[in-house]
């Protein structure tokens, strides 16, 4: 019988990787992917115990807000273990298994977040072309249902990816090319043809972040309509500065997303650590930004974050 025997999912081991050629220095690469960890959760932790405890930012706005905070947190959790574990101690095997709830759980916090990206849009498109009506359209019961709506779209989406993945076979190498599972990877391992795995992955994303994105830019474009038609051009930059937040935490998003996918279907050519590089970039920079962009640029964040941290120095 030959070495090479199939071998089912449930059995398997993969081995992680860190960054190619680089794995004499992981532990002071460690640092700086800390550095970015502890910002994102604690900057995101911050942001969501303001909006909880803040009575002023019980609001439809902050509500996605904090969603979106929540979806970071989900997003960096997801590969915290994996990804330091490989840089500290070297511990790269991960089960079949465990790595399909990891993946399971990066790709629902990533459809999450695109979710509560868009809802932030049509947030930001009632409260500009509708804000009389604003606080009777978007109740806190319609916001609880955009929430679970948002948790539901992303769980039946992402289930028949796992339900694909499970009927796979591996019978040559193991080895990763990313510190946490990612779903293009493992399917290049199978000896199994994976050409509905292939679809099914490629319709998910078009279906969620594709759809999204297009929904998004519409809202926008309905946006810039309405505050053009406004005559007062202070009250037109007023309208402006409320959506400025949201684009960034937009582009954060859809940047590193869009670079990942094309890489991973285009980019043989380009050398393993940029695949690492942009794979790492693409979870980890939007809940590092997130908080920074909504502190800076949403002055009721910006007090009720320096509140909490310097509670005497805010009376005024």
């Amino acid at each position: 019988m030959s070495t090479f025997q199939n071998i089912t999912s449930s059995s398997i081991i993969f081995l992680l990787t860190g960054v190619p050629g680089l794995e004499a220095f992981h532990t002071w690469i460690s640092i700086p992917f800390c550095f970015l960890y502890i910002t994102a959760l604690s900057g995101n932790s911050l942001i969501l115990f303001a909006i909880v405890t803040q009575r002023s930012l019980h609001e439809p706005m902050y509500y996605f807000l904090s969603m979106l905070s929540t979806t970071d947190l989900g997003l960096s959790i997801s590969t915290l273990v994996t990804m330091l574990g490989i840089f500290w101690f070297d511990a790269r095997k991960i089960s079949f298994n465990a790595c399909l709830s990891q993946m399971f759980f990066i790709q629902l916090f990533t459809v999450m977040e695109s979710s509560v990206l868009l809802a932030m849009s049509f947030d930001r498109l009632v409260a500009i072309s509708n804000p009389l009506r604003y606080a009777s359209i978007l109740t806190d019961l319609k916001i609880a249902q955009i929430g679970v709506a948002i948790i539901t779209r992303g769980t039946l989406i992402l289930i028949p990816l796992q339900v694909l993945l499970k009927r796979l076979s591996f019978c040559h190498s193991r080895v990763l090319h990313h510190s946490y599972c990612f779903h293009p990877d493992v399917m290049k391992l199978s000896c199994t043809d994976t050409r509905i795995n292939s679809a099914v992955g490629l319709t998910a994303l078009i279906t969620t972040a594709g759809v999204d994105s297009i929904f998004i830019l519409l809202s926008y474009l309905l946006i810039i309509k309405t505050v053009l038609s406004i005559a007062s051009p202070e009250e037109r930059k007023k309208a402006f500065s409320t959506c400025t937040s949201h684009i960034g935490a937009v582009a954060v998003f859809y940047v590193p997303l869009i670079s990942l996918s094309f890489v991973h279907r285009f980019g043989k050519w380009a050398p393993p650590y940029v695949h690492t590089l942009i794979a790492n970039a693409y979870l980890l920079i939007p809940p590092v930004m997130n908080p920074i962009i909504y502190s800076i640029k949403t002055k009721q964040i910006r007090r009720a974050v320096l509140k909490i941290l310097h509670p005497s120095a805010t009376k005024n």
